[in-house]
């Protein structure tokens, strides 16, 4: 554990404000959430010396993506007006293939996703000429090989591409919200603070930065939006008040077999940040976590009415891919013309599971049995997986 802090909140303000060269962050909300996170960063999230500087220049880089957004809708406040339709909200526990299900989705050309070098810098850069973002791409995959290089394995657990679409958790995450910081940090404290937040400003200003997006990329003219994260599980009170017309793509796996994947991957990612989080820490919090996602899920779910969920299995998607693919275009109202059906099945034959190296893991690598899962998550189970 790292002797170094993350710095505060006025340092990070000041160090985003000298790169940015603007000082307007616009509606200050999420301030809030900084100053409950970074306190128990430095307490509990047993930071490295590597990862006080990754989460530094994490914040610092989403700060100053701020600054630039706010900055693009002053000089340009017909943003506004963008029309953003999201026809899909692709959520699920982790490791249920909503991945898969996003990507082949949106290599439709009707359809658009937030791309991977998008999540790291939403906004664009100073010296970017509208319609090429060059510039984001080349930063992107400086980062994404930084990844790599320190987490080898990391495409075979969840492969990534800059131009591929991703989690808006990511940009989410930038607000200081969302799971995008239980993600990468380990802050079981934060995520009980998170808990008890309202999730519809997170999503407000989500779909504003998408009509930005879309108004600086030309590409995107007449194309509908599909969405996805885990993460959203949290957060259906924001995506319901934000995008009303979406449809709710739940993915289902058994969690005997997602958790052990999803710890997994975790272990990897918190390794970049820290040198003692054991697989038994990530192993507690975890299991439990996700039965805390499922439940505020399913509640609000409940509540809502089923009229708005699409529910898609684990097992569809790894023997026909791309025939559920178009079961869910077609629910949301998307005809699948022989066009739509080619592009998913070039994206299908491009992005095979064999084509990556496995990913090992197992409960018991995590401190879990298959009985305590199985019992936890009965109810879950009995509702999405046995009832198939």
């Amino acid at each position: 554990m790292s002797a170094k802090k993350v710095p505060g909140r006025q340092e990070l303000i000041d160090m985003a404000i000298k790169e940015a060269g603007h000082n307007d962050f616009g509606d200050p909300w999420f301030f809030k959430n900084l100053d409950v996170l970074l306190p128990i960063l430095n307490d509990e999230a047993q930071l490295s010396d590597s990862g006080v500087d990754t989460a530094t220049g994490m914040f610092v880089r989403a700060l100053v993506n701020r600054l630039r957004f706010q900055h693009l809708l002053t000089r340009h406040p017909e943003i506004d007006d963008e029309e953003v339709s999201v026809v899909a909200c692709v959520a699920g526990l982790p490791r249920t293939g909503s991945t898969m299900l996003h990507r082949i989705m949106a290599a439709s050309p009707n359809l658009t996703g937030i791309r991977w070098y998008e999540t790291q810098n939403y906004m664009p850069f100073p010296d970017e000429k509208r319609g090429n973002p060059q510039p984001r791409r080349d930063a992107g995959q400086q980062i994404l090989n930084y990844m790599l290089q320190t987490i080898p394995d990391l495409m075979s657990i969840h492969p990534m591409d800059i131009e591929q679409p991703d989690e808006e958790v990511i940009i989410l995450g930038q607000m200081f919200s969302s799971t995008m910081m239980e993600g990468t940090f380990y802050v079981p404290t934060f995520t009980k603070w998170l808990n008890t937040q309202d999730t519809r400003v997170w999503y407000r200003d989500l779909k504003r930065i998408l009509k930005a997006m879309q108004w600086w990329d030309p590409t995107r003219a007449g194309k509908k939006w599909i969405l996805k994260t885990p993460g959203n599980l949290i957060g259906m009170d924001g995506v319901f008040d934000s995008f009303p017309e979406a449809k709710i793509v739940m993915t289902h796996r058994t969690p005997v077999e997602s958790i052990p994947s999803y710890c997994s991957m975790q272990y990897s990612l918190y390794q970049m940040v820290s040198d003692t989080i054991t697989k038994e820490m990530v192993g507690a919090f975890i299991e439990p976590r996700l039965h805390e996602w499922l439940s505020m899920f399913i509640a609000a779910r409940d509540k809502i009415g089923e009229g708005r969920f699409i529910d898609i299995d684990y097992r569809d998607q790894l023997t026909k891919p791309v025939e559920t693919a178009g079961r869910v275009l077609t629910e949301v109202g998307l005809p699948v013309s022989p066009e739509v059906r080619e592009a998913m099945d070039v994206w299908a034959e491009g992005n095979k599971r064999e084509d990556r190296a496995p990913h090992k893991y197992t409960l018991e690598d995590f401190g879990l049995t298959r009985d305590q899962v199985s019992t936890h998550f009965s109810d879950y189970i009995s509702r999405f997986i046995e009832a198939k």
